[in-house]
């Protein structure tokens, strides 16, 4: 009686690398889609700005935006900020030459929201994914 044995490892390898890129980019766009419907909108350009990047080699998709000030409507500003911000008021000229007196601007979180409060829709498209490839 004759066996032979096959190793497929290498097959196995990438077909479970691909089904991971495939869930981080599943999970990139949904958790995309949820932080632009909790983003606060103005003029709609932080909420347009948001995206997300599959980090092949470190098997992590970042969720965030390139907007100067989103960081500022995430965290709050001055003395609303989480770490403490600066905490005596400032005045700022507006657009149309008007001056206003603020002590900051409150968070509007929509950013981690949008991975924290569904991880386990994240945990079941990871988990579909791999299954199922």
């Amino acid at each position: 009686m004759r066996m032979e044995i096959t190793d497929n490892s290498e097959a196995f390898i990438s077909a479970m690398e691909a089904a991971a890129l495939a869930a981080l980019e599943e999970c990139g766009l949904t958790g995309e889609g949820y932080a632009k419907l909790l983003c606060p909108v103005d003029t709609g350009n932080l909420r347009n700005s948001i995206s997300h990047q599959v980090q092949p080699g470190e098997h992590a998709v970042y969720i965030g935006t390139n907007s100067e000030y989103g960081p500022f409507v995430e965290l709050g500003t001055g003395k609303y900020y989480p770490d403490g911000g600066r905490q005596d008021p400032w005045a700022y000229q507006d657009a149309n030459g008007a001056w206003h007196l603020t002590h900051g601007q409150r968070a509007q979180p929509y950013l981690k929201p949008a991975v924290a409060d569904h991880q386990t829709e994240y945990h079941g498209i990871m988990e579909r994914r791999l299954k199922n490839g």
